[in-house]
C-alpha cells in the first residue's frame, strides 16, 4: 500500500481500521473452513458468529476513536467510554442469548473471539506502526 503525500492527522486510526478489517476477514475465511472440516456445521456457524462477536467488539473501538478524534477532549471520552459499556453489554447479551441454542460450536466459538481479538489487535498495530507521521522541530534559543 502507498501512503498519500498529505496523509492527514487521522490517516494512522483510518490505516488500523483498515488492516483490521483485511485480518478479520482473512481470519473469517480460516476459520470457517478449519472449524467446518473439525465439527461440519456447527463448527461453520461458531467461527462466523465467535468472528462477529470478536472483530465486531475490537473493531467498534478503532471506529469510536476515529470517529470521535475531531470533537472536544472531554466529550470524545465519554464517546469512547459509552461505546466501550455499549459494546460490554452488547457482547454480554448477545452470549447470554446464544447459551440456549446448540447450532454452533462453542469451541469455534471461543478460539474465533480469541483469534479475532488477537488477529485484529495485531492488524491495527501493524497498520498503525507503518503510517508515516510527520512531525515538526522548533529550535528554541533560551
Amino acid at each position: 500500500m502507498s501512503t498519500p503525500s498529505d496523509p492527514g492527522p487521522d490517516a494512522p486510526l483510518r490505516a488500523a481500521l483498515r488492516y483490521g478489517i483485511a485480518g478479520l476477514a482473512v481470519l473469517v475465511v480460516v476459520s470457517a473452513i478449519l472449524s467446518s472440516i473439525v465439527a461440519g456445521l456447527p463448527g461453520l456457524w461458531g467461527a462466523l458468529l465467535g468472528a462477529a462477536i470478536g472483530g465486531g467488539f475490537i473493531l467498534t473501538t478503532a471506529a469510536s476513536v476515529l470517529f470521535s478524534a475531531k470533537i472536544e477532549s472531554g466529550l470524545q471520552g465519554i464517546v469512547l467510554l459509552g461505546s466501550w459499556v455499549g459494546k460490554l453489554l452488547v457482547a454480554l447479551v448477545v452470549v447470554a442469548v446464544l447459551k440456549r441454542y446448540d447450532f454452533y460450536s462453542p469451541g469455534a466459538l471461543f478460539l474465533t473471539v480469541v483469534g479475532a481479538l488477537l488477529v485484529v489487535l495485531g492488524a491495527e498495530t501493524y497498520g498503525l506502526l507503518r503510517q508515516r507521521v510527520p512531525t515538526v522541530e522548533v529550535d528554541r534559543e533560551l
